[in-house]
């Protein structure tokens, strides 16, 4: 049977690099772009695909049922960390692990890619592409990455972020992320959250609209290039990067700090209606509110129901009045 797209990867790590069958599935996956569906494993090949995903050299993706190729270099940087956490007998594992990994790591080097635009900007349609490339720059990161996750974050989107960003932290990268007040109402995304922070990920609440962005490295930036974000732009021009950093910041000096461990214990928030109310009293409209909370209007309008039922307003301006007055607080 093979293995399972949706199960973590075990701790257990082979002492060594992979052995030529696996090598053999691996630089044929790279050939193919570095994606292969689970549908599409051979069943004379599912051992070796096991052993690929156990050393970590490739991710599975429940998604989108399929396995992506994970760099050498980034496997080499973690096993390493590991085995020279053991006895001195691991220590010579560790040590030979990236000239064990050179060829491959060439192979991976040398993978096709879209072509840079002028400009410094690469665009890629579809989401299994941007994902596919996103998980491609998370495994070469070295050092940081920046992201703004605005809105609603699927569950599915979560198990493979926590796969990646687990590994990305156990390499010693920084991680920091800025969600809007949404997320401390999702069950899904405090878990992840309380996970990645305990092992050193940073994770703040700006109560604000902003734009989802990826930043690796400083040296690589991802935008969404459409509303429903089935395109993205892949930015390397060092001007742009610079200013979407600095825009970054930004809103990370404005953002709150949320307690992950806290909101996992005790549940999630159960404020999103006052939330919805305060901005009401601010004078903002139902369309503004959603995009300042990053929830649906559909969700704010039942939002506003429950609070006009419990003020006894019978229109926004009463109930936005209320609130203001103290009445509602």
């Amino acid at each position: 049977m093979t293995a399972d797209p949706t199960a973590v990867p075990g701790i257990t790590r082979p002492s060594g690099g992979p052995d030529e069958e696996a090598r053999r599935l691996y630089l044929a996956i790279l050939a193919d772009g570095g994606r292969i569906a689970a549908a599409d494993v051979p069943e004379t090949d599912r051992a070796a695909l096991r052993r690929l995903v156990d050393v970590g050299l490739l991710m599975p993706n429940p998604m989108d049922a399929c396995y992506t190729a994970v760099s050498p270099r980034s496997v080499s940087d973690r096993l390493g960390a590991e085995l020279r956490s053991e006895a001195t007998r691991l220590l010579v594992c560790a040590e030979n692990l990236p000239g064990a990994l050179d060829s491959l790591t060439r192979a991976y080097d040398a993978m096709p890619r879209p072509p840079e635009r002028s400009g410094g900007a690469v665009y890629l349609e579809g989401h299994v592409h941007i994902r596919h490339r996103i998980s491609q720059l998370v495994s070469d990161c070295r050092t940081e990455v920046l992201t703004a996750q605005p809105g609603h974050r699927p569950p599915e989107a979560l198990k493979i972020a926590l796969l990646q960003d687990v590994q990305l932290l156990q390499r010693g990268c920084s991680l920091r992320t800025i969600y809007q007040p949404v997320a401390v109402s999702d069950p899904a995304a405090i878990a992840y959250a309380d996970e990645v922070t305990r092992r050193g990920s940073l994770i703040r609440t700006l109560d604000e609209p902003f734009q989802r962005l990826f930043v690796f490295d400083r040296s690589v930036a991802v935008l969404s290039a459409n509303e429903d974000h089935s395109t993205a732009a892949f930015i390397s021009d060092p001007a742009a990067i610079a200013f979407l950093v600095n825009t970054f910041e930004r809103d990370w000096a404005r953002a709150e700090t949320t307690d992950w461990a806290a909101a996992h214990t005790n549940g999630p928030a159960r404020d999103a209606p006052e939330r919805v109310g305060r901005l009401l009293a601010r004078g903002l409209t139902q369309r503004a509110v959603a995009s300042r909370l990053g929830l649906s209007e559909r969700t704010v309008a039942a939002h506003i129901s429950r609070l006009r039922e419990r003020y006894g307003a019978q229109t926004l301006f009463q109930l936005g009045w209320q609130m203001r007055g103290g009445q509602g607080g």
